[in-house]
Order: C-alpha cells, then structure tokens, then sequence
C-alpha cells in the first residue's frame, strides 16, 4: 500500500484520473476497491444531496469501527483535492475522514497514552487484505505529508470547523513536522475561536509527541501554568502536557481540570476532534479529564468534582 499511494502520479491525482490508480488490488470493508473511484466522483460533483450520500457511503466503506483498510490510504489524495474546493460543511467532513484514515483506532481512548497516539500496533492485521494496518496508516499520513500544499491555506479559512478539522489533519503529517508546527503555531497566535484553539494546541503536540520534543513540554507548562491565558487555552495545554511527559499531574494541574468551572466547556469544547471521538455524548472533555487524572489511583481515594466516577 505504502508503495501504491507514493507511486501516483501529481498528475494523476490533479486530474482526477482514477483509472490509473489500482483500486482492484484492494477491498473495502463491504466490497470491492472498484466501487471507491465512484464515490469519489460523486462526492465532487456538485451535487449537495448526492456528495452527502457518497460521503457516508465512504465513511461506511473506509472506517469501519474507528478501523482503517488499505484501500482507503490510496482515496487520501484524491479526498483531500475535492476538499480545497468544496462548501465549509463538507469540506470539514471530508476532512475528518482523511484523518481517520491516517489514524489507529481510538474512540473512547482519552488517556494521556491514547489520545494523541497515530500509530497502529505493529502486529495488528487487516483481515481483507492481510497487510498491518499500520502500513496504511503510514501510507494516508505521506499522502497528507506529500500535499501539504493544499492544506496549509486552510488552516486560514473563514469557517472555523474547516479550520479545527485542517489541525486535525496536519497532526498525522510526518517527514516536515517543523515546518507543519511553525504553521500551527502561527495561526494559534492570531486565533480567536476557542474550538480551533484547542484543535490547533493539541496538534503541535500531537507533531511534538512523535519527535520527542522536550521543548513542547515546557511549551504546554507555560500555556497551562499562565492564569492570563485563556480557559480553553489552558485546559488544552494541560491535556497536552499531560500526554509529553510521565510526570504526576502537578497540585495546580490537577486543580485547573477539576475545578468545577471546567465544566462548562464540556460543550463549548466537543467539536474538538480529538474529544468527539472519546464520548460522542457530549462529554469528551470530562472522560479525557477523569481518565488522564484518575489512572492508576483507586477509585475510592478519588472525590470527583463533577459527582460520581469516570462513567457517571
């Protein structure tokens, strides 16, 4: 897989000219790799209704339980091309279903080991197609990586989910993340919408977390630690920080994410990408504060201020 998505041509990609991609090679999870180059082409069509449709058509075909499939790495390129020119709605959505392609399967993980984890355990295997998952993975990220171009525009978009959701993508790049954090840094400097802002902070983490990046570390400390910045700005970095190190959370850590005023950004903040995939439910950020605080500590010295365990 690895070696198909990197063998199509610019050209190919540009020009939309499905026929030279193996999609035969390839299954989905209900059928055949010949059935995706359709889809595809409906969901650039123009057509509101029909893209809706083909949409979660290839939501259902390319992520099957927060699992990824082979055939889906080689739909990356062409994805990420009908986004750069679709409305904001589904521009976001397609979007979101590049960085699940790119991703290893984490809904309900919100520990500080899972939450910003991108890589698949190597010994896990694709039933279809029997190649490790983890081949796939890597394969959508150097898509993403290799059209970056495309990307980063968007990170400057009018509407702010395109916006959140571009961070999400730009987490699973790999090869530049210098240069993808400098971005990302540039916009969290300038943004205002408190959704993005955490999309944005979680994703230079999720960069840093991958190249060992001790300078990120001090960079979470000094968002959460600083009373002037923002709530939402701080509850990110603290997740953030929380998933750098294996430190303890820290007494004034531990008491921002639990103070009881928290609470209310359960809602504000569940767009967020990386919490809507914790609780669907609308409660992300709470099961991410209670799993990353309450691990490895019994559960009868724990007195949750938001009333009960990590499942009430």
């Amino acid at each position: 897989m690895r070696a198909a998505v990197s063998a199509i041509p610019r050209k190919v990609k540009d020009g939309f000219r499905y026929a030279e991609v193996p999609w035969q090679r390839f299954r989905h999870f209900y059928g055949p790799g010949e059935e995706i180059p359709g889809l595809l082409a409906t969901l650039a069509s123009g057509d509101a209704e029909a893209a809706d449709r083909a949409l979660w058509q290839l939501w259902t075909s390319l992520h099957h339980q927060g699992g990824t499939i082979a055939v889906g790495a080689l739909t990356v390129p062409f994805l990420l091309r009908i986004a750069a020119t679709a409305p904001p709605e589904l521009c976001a959505h397609t979007l979101r279903l590049v960085a699940e392609i790119g991703r290893c399967q984490h809904m309900g993980d919100g520990s500080r080991e899972g939450l910003l984890q991108v890589a698949e355990e190597p010994l896990m295997i694709e039933g279809s197609t029997m190649c490790p998952v983890d081949w796939t993975i890597q394969a959508a990220r150097q898509a993403v990586t290799d059209d970056l171009h495309l990307l980063l525009p968007l990170l400057s978009d009018p509407h702010s989910e395109v916006r959140s959701v571009t961070a999400y993508v730009l987490a699973a790049t790999t090869g530049e993340p210098s240069h993808v954090s400098s971005a990302l840094q540039s916009r969290l400097a300038k943004e205002d919408h408190a959704v993005v802002r955490v999309s944005l902070i979680l994703a230079i983490a999720q960069l840093a977390r991958e190249q060992q990046d001790e300078h990120a570390r001090r960079w979470a400390r000094g968002l959460w630690s600083d009373p002037g910045r923002p709530p939402e700005v701080r509850i990110a970095a603290g997740l953030a920080w929380l998933c750098l190190v294996t430190d303890p959370a820290p007494d004034e850590l531990r008491a921002l994410l639990t103070n009881p005023s928290t609470r209310q950004y359960n809602g504000l903040l569940q767009p967020v990408p990386w919490l809507t995939w914790i609780d669907p439910t609308g409660v992300g950020l709470r099961r991410c504060i209670d799993e990353m605080l309450t691990a490895n500590i019994p559960e009868p010295v724990l007195d949750h201020p938001w009333g009960g365990g990590p499942s009430s």
